[in-house]
């Protein structure tokens, strides 16, 4: 896992960029899920993976981090693997983000699976502290729609005790189209998603105050 990185503006794109430099002429498209009542002037962004040149897909890198930019983007979540970032033709993407002075947390997933538990708590916390510090936010995969989705959904329903697992399937369904959480087992993993949460979060606390008891006797 890459951790949260950021850099000062350089940057350069890498050639495979530059080899089409045309690319499909429509802005980036990004949709803005409402957090509210929790944050209710805090808003998450998601989007489809830029600079994407894989079958009909051709788009710009270059454009697609300056349409980023223009929203004010300051972190980014980016949950495709190393693989599908070289099988999608923008290897570099990562670090053209850092180029450009947009933070980067990359929690690779595979394509149509599911965090571990305690990895999913770990993006929600991070996502937790950029939208309480006010910084614009983005989270993508491949298409935006299988991955990305779950975990918005997951943040929704860790902000809201009263939001049902189907609520926030039908929210991020609403925002992205049919096509959100795509599979069986991302749709399971939201039905399952606070007991398996809690039964996390026990462990950790019992984990937790053994190693306070072991401090304390050591003393």
């Amino acid at each position: 896992m890459v951790q949260p990185a950021c850099a000062t503006p350089a940057g350069d794109f890498d050639s495979s960029d530059e080899e089409d430099a045309g690319g499909d002429p429509r802005p980036l498209p990004i949709s803005w899920l409402t957090l509210s009542p929790v944050y209710s002037s805090k808003f998450l962004g998601l989007c489809s993976l830029p600079g994407c040149r894989f079958k009909d897909i051709r788009r710009n890198l270059q454009k697609d981090i300056e349409e980023l930019k223009n929203y004010g983007t300051q972190d980014i979540f980016v949950l495709c693997t190393r693989g599908e970032l070289l099988k999608y033709r923008v290897p570099n993407l990562i670090d053209a983000y850092e180029q450009h002075g947009i933070c980067v947390h990359h929690y690779p997933i595979p394509d149509g699976d599911t965090p571990d538990i305690a990895s999913c708590c770990k993006i929600l916390e991070e996502l937790k502290n950029c939208l309480e510090s006010n910084r614009k936010t983005i989270i993508h995969c491949y298409g935006g729609l299988g991955r990305s989705c779950l975990i918005a959904a997951c943040l929704l329903l860790r902000l809201s005790d009263a939001l049902a697992p189907q609520q926030a399937i039908d929210s991020l369904r609403n925002l992205r189209g049919s096509g959100a959480i795509q599979t069986i087992k991302q749709y399971n993993y939201l039905h399952d998603f606070r007991e398996n949460l809690a039964a996390h979060l026990a462990t950790k606390d019992t984990h937790e105050n053994w190693e306070e008891h072991l401090d304390v006797k050591a003393k």
